[in-house]
């Protein structure tokens, strides 16, 4: 369901938004798609983040882990 809203914006970047917006599209659609990719982009930021925080946490244990592995390959 679409809500209708309105929102201010620099002339300059309006214009921009207008070159973008084709025959076949609209200023809408245009600032619709763009607000889509900036929150998938910042979504996914933010999960990478939570996941290097994850590793970093456990990253000693992780290295311990790795070292007793090495250290089993490298057993005769």
């Amino acid at each position: 369901m679409k809500v209708k809203t309105s929102i201010t914006l620099e002339r300059e970047t309006l214009r921009a938004v207008d070159r973008l917006a084709k025959p076949d599209s609209n200023r809408s659609r245009v600032i619709e798609a763009a607000v889509t990719e900036f929150v998938r982009r910042r979504e996914r930021a933010a999960r990478e983040a939570r996941d290097v925080e994850i590793i970093n946490r456990h990253a000693e244990e992780f290295a311990r882990l790795m070292d007793d592995v090495l250290e089993y390959q490298n057993e005769p």
